[in-house]
C-alpha cells in the first residue's frame, strides 16, 4: 500500500476535509517579500502564526495539520504565512534575524495584502509575537488565542519556571550546526510523545523542517523568540484572550500558560489533556471547539444522529497463542505498542476511534479510500511488531450514540471482519464500488453469508501492488 500514490479522497455526505492547496501570494514589507495563503470563507479572519522553520508550502502534505487548518477554515477565513527567512518568504542572513518589531510589520503587511482589516490571532509556542501585535495594533486584532505559549523562555529570579540559560545556549548552538536534526534538536519524543515512533510523520517532518530554513537561520530566528520577554506587555492586552495549554506538555509546561492567563486582564484559561507540543498533534477536537466558540460565539450545529460512514474493524489473529508464547507481561507490552500504532494511523488517515473490542479496534471514517489505506497501514504496522491482524470494512448509514455508533452497518462491518483471513483487509461490495478509480486494487473473495444479515454478500480483498 505504501508504494501506491495517494488515492483521491471519496468523502461521503460531507465537504472534503482537505481541499486543494491554496494559492501562494506575496506581501511587500520593508523591501522583503512575505509569502502567505488565504482559504476559507468564514465571517472572521484568523491569522495563524508559526514560530518554527515550517513553511506553508509543506503544511498540506501532513494529513493531521491539513485537517486542522481546514477545520479552522470551516468557521473563519484563515491567513497563514511564512516569516522572513522561512520557506517561500525572502531569505535572510543568520547574522541579521528579524526583530519582533519587524515581524509585527510583516504581519500587518500580510493583513493588508490579504484585504483583512481586523483579524483574530492563533499563536503557538514561545515568544508571543502576537502579544506585541495585539498591544501595538489593537485596532487590527480583535481576539487572541495562545496555544502552548509563553511570555518568556529563559529562567529569571522572577520567572523561575523558565529554562536555564545554559540549556538554551546549548540548544541554539546545536540548532545552528549542520546536523541539528540528527542531534535531536527537533526530538519528537520530547516535542510530541504520541509521535515518537511514527515513521510516517517523521518522513514528512524531517525534510519539511530542513526545507523550512537552514540550520543557522532557524537558530537565529529561534534565538529571537527564546530571548524575548513580553511580560511587561501582558497587562496592556485589552482584547479578549483565550489561553490554551496541554496539561502534560514536556517542551513547555502548563505553568507558562497559567502565567499568561494570570497576567492578561480578563483572559480565559483552558487546560487541555495531552503532552504534545505541536498544536495539531494528538487530541484536537476539544481545542478546536474552544477556538471556534471563542472566535464566533457559537459552535456549529450538533452532528446529526445518523450519518453515512465507513466502519473499520480490526482484530489480532491468534492473540491467545501469542500471549501464551510471550507471557502475560511481555504480551501486554506488545499490545500497548499495537494500540499506540493503531491510534497513530487513525490520526494519520483522519479516522475516529470508537472503541476497543477485545484485541482490536472499531473506527469510523467519512471517506472509504482513507479507511482502506488506514487498514493496510495498521496491518503493515502490526507485522513490524510480529503480530498479524485482519480487518473488515463496510460503508452505510450509522447511528451516532454519543461516542459510540450502532445500526446494521456496524453489524455488517463486524461480520465482514470475522471472515477476513490472517493479514487480510476484506471489504464489502459497497466499499469496493465507492473506491472505483482510486487506484486501490481489489480481488473478489466470492459470495458469503453474514450471520444475522439477510442475503448473500459479495466481498473483496485489498491487493497490494507487490502481491502476485
Amino acid at each position: 500500500m505504501s508504494s501506491r500514490a495517494r488515492a483521491p479522497d471519496l468523502t461521503l455526505g460531507k465537504t472534503a476535509s482537505v481541499a486543494e492547496i491554496p494559492e501562494t501570494r506575496y506581501a511587500e514589507s520593508g523591501g522583503a517579500s512575505i509569502a502567505f495563503q488565504v482559504f476559507g470563507s468564514g465571517s472572521t479572519d484568523l491569522l495563524v502564526f508559526h514560530g518554527g522553520p515550517l513553511s506553508i508550502d509543506d503544511m498540506d502534505d501532513e494529513p493531521a495539520l491539513a485537517r486542522f487548518h481546514r477545520r479552522l477554515s470551516s468557521f473563519s477565513r484563515v491567513i497563514r504565512f511564512d516569516r522572513r527567512g522561512v520557506g517561500l518568504s525572502d531569505p535572510l542572513a543568520p547574522s541579521d534575524p528579524p526583530t519582533m518589531e519587524q515581524f509585527v510589520q510583516d504581519t500587518i503587511a500580510v493583513m493588508d495584502a490579504a484585504g483583512s482589516e481586523t483579524a483574530g490571532c492563533f499563536f503557538h509556542g514561545p515568544g508571543s509575537d502576537a502579544i506585541l501585535l495585539a498591544t501595538t495594533h489593537p485596532d487590527r486584532v480583535v481576539r487572541l488565542v495562545l496555544m502552548n505559549a509563553s511570555p518568556r523562555v529563559l529562567w529569571a529570579p522572577d520567572y523561575p519556571i523558565g529554562l536555564p540559560e545554559s540549556i538554551v545556549t546549548d540548544l541554539l548552538e546545536t540548532m545552528a550546526g549542520p546536523n541539528a536534526i540528527d542531534q535531536g534538536v527537533y526530538d519528537l519524543a520530547l516535542l510530541n510523545p504520541s509521535l515518537a515512533g511514527d515513521t510516517a510523520f517523521r518522513s514528512w517532518w524531517v525534510p519539511a523542517v530542513r526545507r523550512g530554513a537552514s540550520p543557522a537561520v532557524a537558530a537565529a530566528i529561534t534565538r529571537v523568540a527564546f530571548t524575548a520577554d513580553v511580560r511587561p506587555l501582558l497587562p496592556l492586552v485589552r482584547i479578549p484572550t483565550l489561553v490554551l495549554h496541554r496539561s502534560q506538555c514536556l517542551a513547555l509546561g502548563p505553568e507558562h500558560g497559567r502565567y499568561l492567563a494570570e497576567h492578561i486582564p480578563g483572559s480565559e484559561y483552558r487546560e487541555l489533556p495531552g503532552a504534545d507540543f505541536l498544536y495539531w498533534v494528538g487530541e484536537t477536537g476539544l481545542m478546536l471547539e474552544e477556538i471556534e466558540e471563542f472566535l464566533t460565539g457559537a459552535l456549529q450545529g450538533a452532528e446529526p444522529n445518523r450519518v453515512l460512514a465507513t466502519v473499520l474493524f480490526t482484530d489480532i489473529v491468534e492473540s491467545t497463542a501469542h500471549a501464551s508464547a510471550l507471557g502475560d507481561r511481555a504480551w501486554r507490552d506488545r499490545l500497548d505498542l499495537h494500540d499506540a500504532m493503531v491510534r497513530r494511523q487513525l490520526q494519520r488517515f483522519q479516522g475516529t476511534e470508537i472503541k476497543t473490542i477485545g484485541d482490536g479496534f472499531l473506527a469510523r471514517f467519512d471517506g472509504p479510500a482513507r479507511a482502506i489505506q488506514c487498514a493496510c497501514a495498521i496491518r503493515d504496522g502490526a507485522a513490524q511488531l510480529g503480530i498479524r491482524v485482519r480487518a473488515g470494512l463496510h460503508t452505510g448509514e450509522v447511528e451516532l450514540l454519543g461516542a459510540d455508533v450502532g445500526g446494521m452497518t456496524v453489524n455488517i462491518g463486524a461480520r465482514v471482519a470475522a471472515l477476513a483471513g490472517s493479514g487480510e483487509v476484506l471489504v464489502s461490495r459497497t466499499v469496493a464500488d465507492l473506491v472505483i478509480g482510486s487506484g486501490i486494487q481489489l480481488t473478489e473473495s466470492g459470495e458469503h453469508e453474514l450471520k444475522g444479515v439477510p442475503g448473500m454478500w459479495k466481498l473483496l480483498v485489498v491487493v497490494d501492488e507487490a502481491d502476485p
